[in-house]
This record gives C-alpha cells, sequence and structure tokens, in this order.
C-alpha cells in the first residue's frame, strides 16, 4: 500500500501558503523556521537566497526525521531575497527604512532572488535558485508617503508587496511573478512531480 503523501511547509508566510493553495496543494503542517537571517559579509543575495532556504529545511527536518507520523513527508522551504546590484534589501519594520528602500527602488530595476529547497522523503535535498528582473517607475515623494501610509510595506523585503498597491510601481517585470510575492509556483510544483509527488491528488473534480 502506497505511503499517503504528505507536505511540510517550512514556512510562515501567508503568502506562501496562498500560492501552493492555488496550485491546489494543501500542506499537511506548517512549520515556520525560527533562523538568523543575518547576511554574511559580502554574501551574493543569490547566495544568501540558496543559504537560508537550505537551512530552513535542514532544521525542519531535523525536527521531524525521527517521528514516525512525519518523517516520510516531503519538506518545501523558501527564502527571497530582494536586491539592488549586490546591495541587500532586508524587511522592513520602521517607516524610515521603508522610505530609504522604496527611493532606492524608484525608477531603477532590481532582483529578487527566491531560494527553494526540497527534502524528499528518503531525505534527499533539492534546490533551485528564481531569479526575477523587476523595473519600478519613477516614485514621487507622493506615492511613497502614501505607501508608507498604507502600512503594506512593513515586514516585507525591499519594503513592498508586488500583489498589493505596489502592484501599480512596476512597470516592467522579467521572469516570475510568482516568485516575488514569495514562491515561484512553476518551479516548485515541477520539483515536487519530479520527485514523485502527486501535484494534481487534490485538484476539483468537474
Amino acid at each position: 500500500m502506497a505511503l499517503e503523501q504528505k507536505l511540510i511547509l517550512a514556512s510562515g508566510s501567508p503568502r506562501r501558503l496562498d500560492l501552493l493553495n492555488q496550485a491546489g496543494i494543501t500542506p499537511a503542517r506548517l512549520m515556520p523556521m525560527d533562523i538568523d537571517e543575518t547576511p554574511k559579509r559580502s554574501e551574493h543575495p543569490r547566495s544568501l537566497a540558496r543559504r537560508l532556504s537550505t537551512e530552513k529545511a535542514e532544521a525542519a527536518y531535523a525536527l521531524v526525521k525521527g517521528d514516525p507520523a512525519w518523517r516520510h513527508s516531503y519538506i518545501l522551504s523558501a527564502d527571497t531575497v530582494v536586491a539592488v546590484g549586490r546591495r541587500i534589501l532586508e524587511k522592513t519594520e520602521y517607516t524610515e527604512e521603508a522610505s530609504a528602500a522604496l527611493n532606492l527602488l524608484s525608477g531603477r530595476g532590481h532582483w529578487v532572488y527566491t531560494g527553494v529547497c526540497l527534502v524528499t522523503p528518503g531525505g534527499q535535498f533539492r534546490q533551485k535558485i528564481v531569479e526575477t528582473k523587476v523595473r519600478f517607475k519613477r516614485l514621487s515623494v507622493r506615492e511613497i508617503d502614501n505607501y508608507i501610509a498604507s502600512g503594506e510595506w512593513r515586514g516585507k523585503a525591499g519594503a513592498y508587496a508586488i500583489q498589493g498597491i505596489a502592484g501599480a510601481f512596476v512597470q516592467k517585470l522579467v521572469g516570475s511573478y510568482s516568485n516575488v510575492v514569495g514562491l515561484p509556483l512553476y518551479e516548485v510544483t515541477s520539483l515536487l512531480a519530479g520527485e514523485g509527488f502527486d501535484v494534481a491528488a487534490a485538484w476539483p473534480q468537474g
């Protein structure tokens, strides 16, 4: 008898959960991993995304590998990094940080990197890095002030959420839109399917 497929999402991000649900996938368990996300000295944004997603997956795997109820699960983790060149824009918590980030992004291109790590039921680690280039229009002082007043920037890398008001700031996007939201769906579902996870198992039947 085949084992029931279970997916653990090693993240507490509502956006990542919503994206998985959009693809018809409902994780059996959410396991946010509290790790130090501080970039290392001279660490490239791409390398940071890869490292943090791997560390989250390793932490989740260490917690469940001895539990008979969960040890045959798939574990999915991800980490998204926003950068201008090699400059990493961390999650903003204060208005001054948000204002500085938005002024930096105004009228120029930036990169969004998401590291994805999948642990298979057999304990193998599979990794993927997805990158998207985003260009913002030139933002007026009023637009920045009004966006900051909205509060949507709080806790967001680069001080914005593309699925919200800031979607109106995007002049051009090259690559995966869902990657900028927080989870590249095409790459994630391909990774899962490639490791034997039935992505369509819970899709509604017409």
